[in-house]
């Protein structure tokens, strides 16, 4: 077992909400290629600790993802899981 080192924590480097490096102040449900980088190949949106983007921008992705689902721009499960 492995203990936890304060030094090991600050190694890490924080990743940096995309959007607010862009300065991208909305996220549009019609914009595929985008949503489909947060998305996994189950169909599941990737959570905000690991895709790194800040709680505002995690919850306009989440909102356009689901509106994207819902009008059949983005399937609700991949087609492999099926």
């Amino acid at each position: 077992m492995r203990q936890n080192n304060p030094m090991e924590f600050e190694r890490r480097r924080r990743r940096i909400c995309r959007f607010c490096e862009e300065k991208i102040n909305s996220v549009s449900f019609h914009n595929e290629r985008m949503l489909r980088r947060f998305i996994n190949e189950r169909g599941k949106i990737i959570p905000r600790r690991i895709s790194g983007n800040c709680a505002l921008h995690q919850r306009m992705l989440t909102t356009a993802i689901k509106r994207a689902r819902h009008i059949a721009i983005i399937p609700f499960t991949s087609e492999i899981y099926r």
